[in-house]
């Protein structure tokens, strides 16, 4: 996983549920060019929704993978719904909320529920809602040779699991 976009998992409810937290900061890059200052007006720095989808297919991810102590190599299949209807900015704080519909040996579905929090009002909103279908590639491949190194965790990925890796773990990835 070459870019977290959880900053922290808050709680988890093994192979039920996974809340993970994202603060957004002016720092991030990605948010001087959306939208960037222009002939139409200032600058409107605002976490793209495609990356808060990432988000929450890391969260969702990480909550698939550990139901098997990450025994398995999860990735993301299909998008079956992303709807955002708030925007995020920097200084707010985005909550994804994972929960696992079905889990079978060839994979997972998942919803999600995706919160913005603004510290001036301090409270969390609701903005998005997500569904998102996950393959066990071990049991999906076909006979197909997957690289490894497209699967090994990376130290900051080890940093965010914190407890949830289990000793010996990391040769499969969450995404």
């Amino acid at each position: 996983m070459r870019w977290l976009w959880i900053d922290a998992i808050l709680l988890h409810e093994p192979a039920k549920r996974l809340v993970a937290v994202k603060n957004v900061s002016l720092a991030e890059e990605h948010l001087h060019q959306h939208f960037a200052a222009g002939a139409d007006g200032p600058a409107q720095p605002l976490m793209p929704a495609t990356l808060m989808l990432e988000g929450m297919a890391q969260t969702a991810g990480i909550l698939v993978g550990s139901v098997r102590n990450f025994a398995e190599k999860v990735i993301l299949a299909k998008v079956t719904e992303a709807v955002f209807e708030q925007d995020v900015a920097p200084g707010q704080s985005i909550r994804y909320d994972a929960v696992i519909e079905r889990l079978d040996d060839m994979g997972a579905s998942t919803k999600g529920v995706i919160s913005r929090w603004d510290h001036r009002d301090g409270a969390w909103t609701d903005i998005g809602r997500t569904e998102i279908i996950f393959s066990h590639v071990d049991q999906n491949r076909a006979g197909l040779e997957l690289p490894e190194h497209n699967f090994v965790f990376g130290e900051n990925f080890r940093a965010i699991l914190g407890g949830l890796l289990p000793r010996g773990a990391g040769q499969a990835s969450a995404r």
